[in-house]
């Protein structure tokens, strides 16, 4: 890994060492008869080439900003240092060169806008969130390329999910065109559901349903807004109408089934249809095979027939689908059946168990691996909405 990192940082002011030898050749040839200028300029270019050469990154850096004249013809090869400057963490370098940029009184409008959004990022990069919003509301607000802003309008939203601000986050997207604002569709849909939460903390059920239906018109978060749909009726004591929303659910993924059996439980309960909660858990172990799902049903046995025949049935389930978290109820259950003798020893077992249990991550961001024993939906490593769900297989569902 070091070296690959190392790599890139060689890689990249070699591309500009390149860049910036073509720019003095285009010079020498223009004004040729500026001698003495152009060899003090390609003194500090071979200077810093040789820097380059010898794997002395910042020294070349320095060299490369020496042989350059602060003109339109240079400013790529100067946002492109500061961006190096940015990427290696040295933001400040960064800052300096874009200020130093807008400071020329013959930027042109163009190379003014590619700067002061530049110089945004840095302030991005850095967390001078105040600054950066304000240069960004300066840029959508002037007139400027279309790519600009639309960059200008990205980051933006990326600075308002950074500080939690999901309404002006939305109403920043708001601006996008529709092709821009369909590829943001996940994102906008869970920050319809954030501003959701925030109205169920306060019990405000109805501000929390139509932000739901806000949600809604964007192709995304779909399980998330179910299983708050679910909360929000059970709240309301409409058991069937949570009961919809609920079967929703494996019908948008089946690896959240785990997710719906306590709320399942609750309103079949509510209802008093215990039969049809067993007919349900029975389809859904047959179409979305899950370990909550076949404990679930065990616990169901053992109340009707027993801890032998609950046993029995777990032992059949985990020769097709093993799992931890299967094996401890089975132990639990031969705790509870099996002879004086043997209690001990499972006991032993149990507790070595449990501790692997307790100790495995529940969830797992499908983006970047990131895990952990709470749902989370968005990711903090990665920062992707959506992608993390339950850990299936041995050590999960």
């Amino acid at each position: 890994m070091p070296f690959e990192v190392s790599n890139s940082l060689f890689i990249i002011p070699l591309f500009l060492a390149i860049a910036i030898g073509w720019w003095l050749g285009r010079r020498q040839q223009r004004w040729s008869f500026k001698q003495r200028p152009v060899q003090t300029l390609n003194a500090e270019y071979f200077t810093g080439l040789d820097y380059l050469l010898n794997e002395n990154v910042d020294q070349a850096i320095e060299s490369f900003i020496r042989a350059l004249e602060i003109n339109s013809d240079t400013i790529p090869a100067h946002l492109a240092l500061a961006k190096l400057f940015r990427r290696k963490g040295d933001v400040e370098r960064a800052i300096q060169i874009h200020q130093n940029l807008l400071a020329r009184p013959d930027l042109t409008r163009t190379d003014f806008m590619r700067v002061q959004m530049a110089l945004a990022r840095d302030y991005y990069a850095v967390g001078l969130l105040d600054r950066a919003e304000n240069l960004l509301q300066e840029i959508i607000k002037s007139q400027t390329t279309k790519s600009t802003r639309h960059n200008a309008l990205s980051l933006l939203i990326s600075l308002y999910e950074k500080e939690s601000e999901w309404q002006q986050a939305l109403e920043t997207a708001e601006k996008l065109s529709v092709d821009e604002r369909r590829k943001l569709a996940n994102e906008l849909a869970h920050y319809c559901c954030e501003l959701a939460e925030e109205a169920l903390l306060r019990k405000q059920f109805q501000g929390a349903t139509q932000f739901l239906k806000k949600a809604d018109a964007f192709d995304g978060a779909k399980v998330r807004m179910a299983l708050m749909n679910a909360r929000i009726a059970m709240s309301m004591g409409q058991w069937k109408q949570a009961l919809r929303y609920l079967k929703q659910v494996p019908q948008f993924d089946k690896l959240f089934v785990s997710e719906i059996i306590p709320l399942l439980r609750k309103c079949y309960a509510e209802l008093g249809q215990n039969a049809d909660y067993v007919n349900y858990l029975k389809v859904l172990l047959g179409q979305a095979p899950s370990t909550s799902v076949m404990i679930e049903l065990a616990g169901i046995v053992q109340e009707e027939q027993g801890s032998y025949a609950a046993g029995a049935f777990i032992t059949e389930e985990l020769k097709r689908r093993p799992s931890v978290k299967g094996f401890n109820r089975l132990i639990d259950l031969h705790i509870e059946y099996g002879s004086e003798s043997a209690k001990d020893s499972l006991r032993v077992l149990r507790g070595l168990t449990g501790q692997l249990e307790a100790s495995k991550p529940v969830y797992r961001c499908n983006s970047c691996g990131f895990s952990g024993r709470s749902l989370l939906w968005h990711c903090p490593s990665c920062k992707q909405w959506g992608t993390t769900k339950p850990i299936q297989g041995l050590e999960g569902e």
